[in-house]
């Protein structure tokens, strides 16, 4: 096993950071447009488990809470503040946070380096001496902060407070928010997230070397439109890969997302191809956009370490299993022949059967045979043959509606059954159609997200599309083949 390098940032400092027992909203508000407002209204609708001190000069209570004119009137210290206020105020807040021994300061503030205003630029520069200076750290500025389902600690609406083992390091605020809601609506949980902006103090290589130390997280995923320090961000890539698996979404690989980058988070993008050439390096593994990013955490949230490339593919009709063996042949695995378990069970019901059903299993020829679904499952998951069990779902048929949900019930039944016996690794295709709201609720696809809901609830990983699973599995199996490779050597 590989040892977990020492960070350059103690780990327990971060560690406070992100588990504070008190926080502190600077520019609280009843304006419920404002920043200031919604800051306050996440921590209290989110049931943070700490103390809340609203500060704002001409209010006696928001939301129930008493309000302090400034923060030396909170008893006692502060562990975290959030700042809502002006930039041209940011460093007479940072000599008040002194008196309190706050560790840390969240900008939300913005409007400073990314707006490209040399004195905007200059601000943000004395905002970072002052802070070091006084020994406080710094997230952001431009950013959302924190989010810590342990703590109860979000930074948007409604997210999900079921803490799990995703970590994820997201520049920016927006993606930040959709990629936790997005991802949780398919079973994942998270460790920690953390949103940064500008990174004018702590960066993506501070967080990266937390989420790496972390016994929270087990796998990273990170949003980066730039780095600030190159060789040491490769270098804690590296490191980390080799314990955890990292996936990267690099915004900014084009001509025209370089240049929304610098208005944005006031980042350096950097050539795509000395990008691609160091994620290669480090093996970390990147995504080509936000949904393939989403993909990942699926993926290596609910499947164990695979390091074989033979799929046995189940269910659908001849058609989807035809365009679903097409994409896993073309990801590089490799879609085997009928599984002689398979083959043996078909022959003692029915030698037209046996020559007739293949790989991918083709549900709908079964029909009026004495075959039951869960056999044809576990005769699959049981070869010696396959290493991963593709689950190929699909409402599209002429049954009616009874006919329909006891059929889809009877096909799910039998993966359920099977992924308890623990055999193999099994992924479902499920496809999730664009519906608007009254589509949404006739009763086909209400059938449809029934089963679905049913296999999230089950821990088994759903995915929308035949090409999205595939290529993400393949990059899986490369990555896990690459660090038992490691581990063999090492021996």
């Amino acid at each position: 096993m590989n040892k977990i390098p020492k960070p350059l940032i103690h780990e327990e400092n971060l560690d406070e950071i992100f588990h504070p027992r008190s926080i502190a909203i600077v520019g609280a508000s009843e304006n419920v447009v404002s920043f200031g407002y919604q800051c306050l209204r996440y921590l209290c609708k989110g049931g943070y488990r700490g103390k809340i001190y609203p500060i704002a000069p001409q209010k006696k209570k928001i939301m129930g809470l008493r309000v302090y004119k400034t923060l030396g009137e909170v008893p006692g210290n502060i562990d975290y503040v959030i700042c809502c206020i002006n930039a041209n105020m940011v460093i007479d807040l940072l000599r008040e946070c002194t008196q309190k021994k706050v560790k840390a300061v969240h900008l939300f503030t913005g409007r400073l380096s990314e707006t490209g205003d040399s004195n905007r630029r200059g601000l943000e520069k004395d905002i970072l001496s002052e802070a070091q200076k006084l020994g406080i750290h710094l997230i952001g500025p431009n950013c959302m902060g924190i989010y810590n389902p342990r703590e109860r600690i979000t930074f948007n609406h409604d997210l999900c407070m079921e803490p799990g083992t995703v970590g994820a390091i997201v520049q920016s605020g927006g993606i930040a928010g959709e990629f936790v809601r997005y991802t949780a609506l398919r079973g994942v949980r998270f460790s920690k997230v953390i949103s940064y902006g500008n990174a004018s103090d702590l960066n993506e290589c501070d967080f990266l070397e937390y989420f790496l130390c972390d016994k929270e997280t087990k796998i990273i995923l990170m949003y980066i439109e730039g780095v600030r320090e190159g060789k040491r961000f490769v270098k804690t890539l590296r490191d980390a890969t080799r314990i955890k698996p990292v996936i990267i979404l690099k915004g900014g690989r084009t001509k025209a997302g370089s240049k929304s980058i610098a208005s944005h988070t006031a980042s350096i993008a950097g050539s795509i191809n000395i990008w691609g050439g160091a994620l290669r390096q480090a093996r970390a593994i990147q995504a080509r956009n936000l949904n393939e990013l989403i993909d990942f955490a699926v993926a290596f949230y609910f499947l164990p370490p695979i390091t074989g490339k033979r799929v046995g593919i189940i269910g659908g009709g001849g058609g989807n299993g035809v365009l679903l063996a097409d994409e896993f042949e073309e990801a590089g695995l490799d879609v085997i022949s009928i599984p002689e378990q398979l083959k043996k069970l078909l022959e003692s019901r029915s030698p037209i059967l046996a020559k007739w059903v293949g790989n991918p299993v083709d549900f709908s020829i079964l029909h009026g045979f004495n075959v039951d679904y869960v056999e044809v499952v576990r005769s699959v998951a049981q070869s010696p043959d396959v290493d991963l069990l593709i689950a190929n779902i699909t409402g599209e048929s002429p049954y009616h509606k009874q006919m329909l949900t006891t059929f889809l019930e009877k096909e799910v039944n039998a993966y359920l059954t099977v992924a308890k016996e623990e055999l193999k690794p099994i992924a479902v295709v499920m496809k999730n159609p664009e519906l608007v709201a009254d589509q949404a609720r006739n009763w086909r696809w209400q059938i449809l997200f029934k089963q679905r809901e049913r296999f999230i609830n089950n821990h088994i990983p759903v995915f929308s599309s035949h090409g999205g699973v595939a290529g993400v599995i393949r990059k899986m199996v490369d990555y896990y083949q690459g660090i038992e490779a490691d581990n063999f050597s090492t021996v």
